[in-house]
């Protein structure tokens, strides 16, 4: 994400306090996920990187959850608690003591509407610059029906109108509030401290800044954004369609640095997922959080990926997975229906077919045979299984960890490893075969004779 630091103090008041029972959850709305990360820390991300200096997240009363988040994802965030549901300027003003401190621009945000861009919040902030007192964000509605209208008077923002109290002529604008504003630091307080609730529900309205501004000789602008990046999630249904948007935008950026998506729509990817240049992503890839994948790298068709590194021109898959802890080194290759969990894959060394790698080190070059498996968990603790540079791993072996295989040596298909091979020898473990010539025709004949006798009812009970 771009960051963008104009040369102004900012305070961003983040509204987190919503109850979210549409989404029928045990979990606060804001914290469920887009994308892998938190509503809540899309928004924080995306004020910070527009250059915020603090932030205040106003959560409800009773949601240590809530604030866990905040302190999780930026530690020296403000936490403050609106005790009582009265409207979104009462929601900003519980963080009364923040906005007190003195800050050149004040934003409001909302944390259950996870899709604005920085350059949104930054553009917010450039309206106060350019000497407006309010700054509010809109959009144009394909259905404008329950949004507070824009009312523009000769450029300027005359007032935000609530669809209840619209006139007829006022409820065919299309341009409407997204609820996101800036206002001037040095007025911020005043402004909220006037706002009224003269309404039926007797709460103090955000929207009604505006007004207000403007009685005190301030000049309002309206910003506008696309209405794909200001709506808000209230239920699983605009959870799902937020978590599209975000992959759509992450399939573009991921394109835009230089990666190849085969059939893109079928890719997820996390919010850090990092993907460098001339990587190539067959169809069906799914990429959980903490995955960085070089240069020149192949995710190849069904793979899922998790908190795992894969080198500069590495292969992975069809059906690969790479559970967290696993690195494979530059051109590494690890093959269909394998996991690795835990492990280093070293340059060049290759896993291809049908096998479980986890806890382990695998040197450079090696070549570990088909259903091979690291033993590495006997129900209480796991062990480490080193596999060294240019060792060979026969087909349908069990790596009993602890265990060390030395550089360059051999272990026979089949086998059972449970002790240590040095280097550039040879392991062979498992049972001795046994060699009866003619006993399968014995066997047969003597089978269809037992058979014989049932079907003739000679058998006995």
């Amino acid at each position: 994400m771009t960051e963008i630091k104009p040369a102004r103090s900012c305070l961003a008041i983040i509204l987190a306090a919503g109850e979210g029972t549409r989404m029928k959850s045990a979990q606060p709305k804001v914290l469920h996920r887009v994308g892998g990360r938190s509503m809540l820390a899309h928004v924080l991300a995306a004020v910070g990187a527009a250059g915020a200096d603090a932030v205040a997240v106003v959560i409800g009363p009773d949601r240590p959850d809530v604030a866990a988040e905040v302190a999780a994802v930026l530690p020296g965030a403000d936490v403050v608690v609106q005790r009582e549901r009265r409207g979104t300027a009462h929601a900003v003003l519980a963080a009364r003591e923040v906005i007190a401190r003195g800050y050149d621009d004040v934003l409001v945000a909302f944390a259950d509407v996870p899709m604005v861009r920085t350059e949104t919040f930054a553009g917010l902030r450039q309206g106060l610059a350019q000497g407006a007192g309010i700054v509010a964000l809109g959009f144009e509605a394909r259905d404008p029906t329950g949004y507070g209208r824009f009312v523009l008077r000769d450029g300027a923002l005359e007032a935000i109108v609530e669809h209840k109290d619209a006139s007829a002529e006022q409820r065919a604008i299309t341009l409407c509030n997204a609820g996101l504003m800036a206002l001037d630091g040095r007025h911020a307080l005043a402004i909220l401290d006037s706002i009224g609730d003269s309404n039926a529900q007797s709460e103090f309205y955000l929207p009604d800044a505006v007004a207000v501004a403007r009685g005190r000789g301030l000049k309002a602008v309206a910003q506008l954004a696309p209405e794909s990046e200001v709506e808000g999630v209230n239920d699983r249904i605009q959870l799902a369609a937020a978590e599209a948007k975000f992959q759509a935008r992450r399939r573009l950026e991921i394109m835009a640095g230089g990666a190849t998506l085969l059939a893109p729509d079928t890719v997820f990817f996390s919010h850090d997922t990092r993907i460098g240049r001339d990587v190539l992503i067959e169809p069906h890839v799914v990429f959980g959080r903490g995955v960085t994948v070089a240069d020149g790298a192949v995710i190849h068709a069904f793979s899922h990926l998790e908190g795992a590194e894969v080198g500069a021109g590495a292969s992975v898959g069809p059906y690969g997975r790479l559970r967290p802890g696993t690195r494979l080194a530059r051109n590494a290759k690890v093959g269909n229906f394998v996991e690795i969990k835990a492990a280093e894959i070293g340059e060049g060394a290759k896993v291809n077919h049908l096998t479980y790698i986890g806890d382990a080190s695998i040197g450079a070059k090696a070549n570990i045979g088909a259903g091979t498996i690291t033993c590495n968990y006997d129900g209480f603790s796991k062990y480490r299984t080193v596999i060294g540079e240019g060792a060979f791993v026969g087909s349908n072996s069990a790596l009993v960890a602890p265990l060390t295989i030395g550089a360059g040596a051999y272990v026979g298909s089949g086998s059972v490893v449970t002790q240590d091979v040095p280097d550039n020898a040879l392991a062979v473990a498992r049972g001795r075969q046994i060699l009866r010539e003619g006993w399968a025709t014995r066997f047969r004949e003597a089978a269809q004779a037992r058979k014989a006798g049932r079907s003739d009812g000679k058998s006995g009970s």
